[in-house]
């Protein structure tokens, strides 16, 4: 487990360039994972970790409920960049989800055990077999409530050192930054468990 100062190296932090902060943090640690779900931005993230490290472990939670456009992003991204992806989901196939839970509104009372099953259950699996140290991620600033409480540097609940190189990005710069790189942007996602864009998708509260 890695033991820092969060505040101070928050601060300290604070003006470098997302390349800075992650090979700054390539340095405490062999033992990291990044963590994506193709999302509209994802390929941001994704192909700036790619440059500084080929072979780290990309962990996708798919909840079975994706777009095809959000698989045929995920497919050019795993592609595009060699990604050593681990993909995890349900242990129940979409078919039996929809038969037994099916597909669930926020107001529905099982919207809650739809999460559990197709997100956070495959999620803390995931954390338990890959048992990282380092987890980088793409939250940021203003996307929720609970994200607007952490910084480029978090722990999470287990003592994951948790890296938002991004986080202080907004989506105006970071739409500059896929045109002046020509990456792709998915716009057609769409999480089922957030529902709603300022609404948490779960796995960051693990």
């Amino acid at each position: 487990m890695i033991k820092l100062d969060i505040d101070f190296w928050n601060k300290e932090l604070r003006n470098n360039t997302p390349d800075e902060i992650i090979n700054w943090t390539l340095s405490l640690s062999n033992n990291r994972i990044v963590t994506t779900s193709f999302g509209v931005y994802s390929a941001v993230l994704l192909s700036t970790m790619s440059k500084h490290d080929k072979d780290i472990r990309v962990v996708w939670c798919d909840t079975l409920f994706n777009s095809s456009s959000t698989y045929d992003h995920a497919s050019n991204l795993i592609n595009t960049y060699g990604l050593n992806i681990l993909k995890y989901h349900s242990v129940l196939s979409k078919e039996e989800i929809e038969n037994t839970i099916g597909l669930p509104t926020l107001e529905d009372d099982n919207h809650e055990h739809f999460s559990e099953v197709v997100k956070l259950e495959p999620f803390k699996r995931a954390l338990k077999e890959q048992d990282p140290e380092v987890w980088f991620t793409n939250i940021r600033v203003r996307q929720t409530e609970y994200r607007d409480k952490k910084d480029i540097l978090s722990y999470s609940k287990e003592g994951i050192l948790k890296v938002s190189p991004f986080y202080y990005w907004t989506d105006k710069e970071l739409d500059a930054y896929i045109s002046e790189h020509q990456l792709p942007k998915n716009l057609d996602y769409f999480d089922p468990i957030k529902a709603l864009q300022n609404r948490e998708c779960g796995i960051h509260l693990v």
